[in-house]
């Protein structure tokens, strides 16, 4: 047995009730076939499902999964949470989630590791203040080529809750942090109901390449900053007639043609 890769995780909420999380433990598994992920909740019990099938209860831990994008939803009473996540394999990709009625108040991370070094931290909203070991690091989206071993991540952003994370950064891997940051009760107060939009989303079809491309700018000679395959979807940000600017599962922006993609019916 290869001797394991732990990294432990921690998060604390500012401004609110603190909450202390049990650790969290991410390792090369020695099937290097296989992924795994460990999904963890506040509050507990939350039923999990992957790919729509109901998988236990969290916290949660599969070590036996393949290696490509599943869709994970947790539900806790009539709070609910889903996303597409990456598992790459021989690692365990570890999610962490506090569940709340209004997704506006709903905050959590996914951590993943890959072969590279340093950090890749993504955040909703973007353009949150990045803080690594009390330095700043300038604002999200962002990559930040620290080196190995334990680092504390603060982000924070005017109007949310600042967000705590601890993680080891091991030798030879880059640590992927993608963040979700909760609005402050001072916002939350400020919500207008009736002006509340409903999130468009688009479901790309098929394409003579099998998979369609996501560029840094609205035509052809934009720069591919992404692949994403037939079936995938992605969030609508704005709507340019022939292109489309959109958000993918992993936090990227970009755009897509509107060729290619079809909205899906609320």
């Amino acid at each position: 047995m290869k001797k394991l890769i732990v990294f432990t995780l921690f998060l604390l909420s500012i401004f609110v009730l603190s909450l202390q999380f049990s650790s969290a433990v991410t390792k090369f598994l020695a099937d290097k076939q296989k992924a795994g992920i460990k999904i963890m909740s506040a509050p507990d019990s939350a039923e999990v499902f992957i790919d729509g099938i109901s998988v236990g209860k969290t916290p949660f831990v599969d070590e036996k999964l393949s290696q490509e994008a599943v869709n994970v939803k947790l539900k806790s009473g009539s709070a609910s949470w889903v996303r597409d996540v990456r598992l790459n394999s021989g690692t365990v990709t570890i999610i962490n989630r506090e569940l709340a009625e209004d997704e506006a108040s709903s905050s959590g991370e996914v951590l993943t590791l890959s072969k590279g070094n340093g950090v890749n931290i993504l955040s909703d909203p973007s353009g949150t203040e990045v803080e690594i070991d009390g330095k700043i690091y300038g604002k999200t989206p962002s990559f930040v080529n620290i080196g190995s071993g334990e680092h504390i991540f603060v982000l924070s952003k005017g109007g949310y809750l600042k967000r705590s994370i601890k993680a080891l950064v091991p030798a030879g891997f880059t640590l992927g942090l993608s963040v979700d940051l909760a609005l402050s009760e001072l916002d939350l107060s400020n919500i207008a109901t009736p002006n509340i939009a409903v999130t468009e989303k688009l479901k790309v079809k098929s394409t003579p390449t099998g998979f369609l491309r996501v560029r840094d700018k609205p035509n052809l000679t934009g720069k591919e900053i992404s692949r994403i395959l037939t079936g995938d979807e992605l969030i609508l940000l704005e709507d340019l007639n022939s292109w489309f600017r959109v958000r993918l599962t992993d936090g990227k922006e970009g755009y897509v043609s509107s060729q290619y993609v079809e909205k899906i019916t609320q």
